[in-house]
């Protein structure tokens, strides 16, 4: 990994804490919002952004996690799944917004993860469990879309590491 990548990876990793940090009681409850998985269309412009995404969420977790040990597992987890997904999906989706698309529903879908992982920690319910959190995935991944699109056109995220 080239310097300019090592370096990107952890400005990556570091905003997605310190977003993270902003709105915590959102991002670990049954109802989620974490503003900074809107982070997470980066890999739709470059696959490199993967290490800096599960970096951030590692170490948020490890940092503001109640149930720090299921969210290693299953939050983490959940991130390198749905990514990794993605990646491999843009060798047949070609545009940037159906791979967004496809990224949003990916990260809704695997939130039966996260819905799991509150079902074993706190004995929460899962099929509701599981709808709360994909909505809150879902509000968050759909709004972050267009914001990246945005934010590519000033910054070229395909290049920029």
């Amino acid at each position: 990994m080239n310097v300019r990548t090592l370096v990107g990876n952890g400005i990556l990793a570091a905003l997605y804490i310190a977003v993270s940090m902003l709105i915590q009681p959102f991002g670990f409850t049954q109802i989620q919002f974490r503003v900074s998985e809107i982070f997470n269309h980066l890999v739709v412009f470059n696959k490199k952004y993967l290490y800096g995404m599960v970096l951030g969420v590692f170490l948020t977790n490890l940092l503001f996690s109640p149930m720090v040990a299921y969210d290693l597992v299953f939050g983490v987890g959940q991130t390198i799944i749905s990514l990794l997904i993605t990646i491999f999906s843009a060798r047949f989706i070609k545009g940037i917004w159906g791979r967004m698309v496809f990224n949003t529903l990916v990260f809704t879908f695997t939130m039966f993860l996260i819905a799991l992982e509150l079902h074993l920690a706190f004995g929460l319910p899962f099929l509701f469990t599981w709808l709360t959190t994909a909505v809150g995935e879902f509000v968050v991944m759909i709004i972050g879309a267009p914001i990246m699109y945005a934010l590519n056109k000033r910054l070229n995220f395909e290049k920029l590491i």
